[in-house]
Parts: C-alpha cells; sequence; structure tokens
C-alpha cells in the first residue's frame, strides 16, 4: 500500500493518468491525496471528475478556488468566465451526482500519524494545526448545510477584509477563511492577505512574503503539502513544506509524489494533449 499526493489537475486526466499508470496505483489498496483545482481550463474537466468519482474511495481531497468556482456557477451564483471548461459538467447528465460529491470534500485535511497537511494554497502564519482545521470545518459545514450553501457561495467572492480577526462574523468570516485555503499566495506575519500578486516567490510587495516563509509561522513543526502556486514551478526550499503544482494546464507538467518516501514522478503535459 502506498500513498501518493498529486499537483493540480485542472481537467487534465491523461497526464494524471500517465503518473497513475508509471507508479501502477491500485485504487484497491493504494490511496490518492488531491491537493484541489481538480477542473477547469483544462481540456477533460468531466472525464477527470467522473473518473475521480470512479476511485471516491482511494481519494483525499481538498477543494481549491476552481472547485469552488464550478459550485458557484452550477448554483447560478456566478457566470461563466472566458477560459472556464466548466459547461460540459454543468450539463452532464450525472452533474447532480458529481456536485454533490464535490461539496463533500474538504478544506484541509491533516493525517496525525504522519503529522502532515494537505491544503490548496496554504495556512496563514497566525493559526496553529488545531485552529487551522477549526476554521476549515466552518467552511466545510456551510458547503454541506442546504440552507447556509447558497449564502456561502453568493459572499464568497473578494478580497475583503484582507485579514482574519475572531470577532467576523456570517459569510464575510467565511470568505476570509476561504481566501486564506484556496486563493493565497503571499502574505504578511500578521495574516494580512495581497491577493493580487501572482507570480514567484521573489515576487512579493513590499512587507508581504510568500506564506510559509514567515518565521513566526504557527505550523512550522507540520508538514504541508499544497499547490495552487504554478509559477513556484514545485520549488520551495522551506523545511516541510511541498509544492505540487507544477502548471499543466500551461503546458508544462503534472508532479506526483509517494508522501512516504519522498520520490516524485513527473509527466510533461504537453506530450499528453
Amino acid at each position: 500500500m502506498a500513498t501518493y499526493a498529486v499537483g493540480d489537475l485542472q481537467g487534465c486526466l491523461k497526464p494524471l493518468q500517465c503518473l497513475l499508470q508509471r507508479v501502477a496505483f491500485d485504487p484497491a489498496k493504494d490511496q490518492l491525496w488531491l491537493v484541489g483545482d481538480l477542473v477547469n481550463r483544462g481540456p477533460e474537466s468531466l472525464a477527470t471528475l467522473r473518473f475521480l468519482y470512479s476511485i471516491r474511495s482511494s481519494l483525499t481531497c481538498v477543494l481549491g478556488n476552481h472547485d469552488l468556482h464550478l459550485l458557484a456557477v452550477a448554483n447560478k451564483i456566478e457566470r461563466l468566465k472566458k477560459g472556464d471548461t466548466l459547461r460540459e459538467i454543468i450539463d452532464a447528465p450525472d452533474a447532480d451526482v458529481l456536485l454533490d460529491w464535490l461539496r463533500q470534500q474538504k478544506l484541509l485535511h491533516y493525517d496525525e500519524q504522519r503529522n502532515l497537511a494537505l491544503v490548496h494554497a496554504g495556512i496563514p502564519p497566525q493559526w496553529n494545526m488545531s485552529k487551522a482545521l477549526k476554521r476549515a470545518a466552518e467552511v466545510e459545514h456551510a458547503l454541506r448545510d442546504e440552507a447556509l450553501f447558497p449564502l456561502f457561495l453568493d459572499g464568497m467572492y473578494g478580497n475583503e477584509p484582507p485579514k482574519w480577526h475572531g470577532d467576523l462574523k456570517g459569510v464575510t468570516r467565511l470568505r476570509v477563511i476561504t481566501n486564506y485555503f484556496t486563493r493565497m499566495r503571499f502574505c504578511k506575519a500578521d495574516g494580512t492577505l495581497d491577493l493580487k500578486t501572482k507570480e514567484g516567490a521573489d515576487s512579493a510587495p513590499p512587507g508581504y512574503a510568500p506564506w510559509f516563509s514567515h518565521k513566526q509561522r504557527k505550523t512550522r513543526d507540520n508538514g504541508i503539502i499544497f499547490g495552487h502556486w504554478a509559477a513556484l514551478e514545485g520549488k520551495c526550499t522551506e523545511p516541510r513544506v511541498t509544492a505540487l503544482d507544477t502548471g499543466c494546464v500551461w503546458g508544462a507538467s503534472m508532479t506526483l509524489m509517494n508522501i512516504d518516501s519522498g520520490e516524485k514522478h513527473s509527466c510533461d503535459c504537453k506530450e499528453q494533449a
């Protein structure tokens, strides 16, 4: 039995299958961790979601910003954007089944035995793992609650407020939590977000730094696997922090890692197009 983690799929099914074949992945005994952004912008969003659903008992998934965007579009809260490849999912006869499964996924997964977390974008420096899990659970509850679900989706978009504080309430509170877990790249040590800069780690605005680099970060004793930040090209020198998004949907590669041995495999996405 082996457990693997793979970077952002974004509807690129062939590179994923290439990687799974390379390690002889067996869904009957192996496990696959996914960092989110399962769909969108790639050529096979529907086929990717169907494949993942078919092996769902072998998966541990966290949601990314594109997955949440799909839920918002499917529920007529938000419109499709230029470049979205989500229409085929929304129009599919099994859309309800697939979208309901997506709603059940986590924002943050923590394996206590391995002391290892899985998240799409990151964990803000001011939260320890216990607080991060509690905050993630608030959004997960909203996703699964029929009354809260549309309210959450309607208020999910936006960059304000840029920083968490404990007296935030309602949708505003959920928006900040969601931005940390699914959109964050740069922040200040106190968790103040910059959500506009998307380039590499050395492009931080004045006063900001990559979320994982702050010396005061309270999850320094925890391992963290994340995606989202393709401009890092899978490079992160921070101890115990692993960046897995290597820009497959942009024509680069998809990366899979054995989370226990650290062995990595990559598949050239241009060759699989």
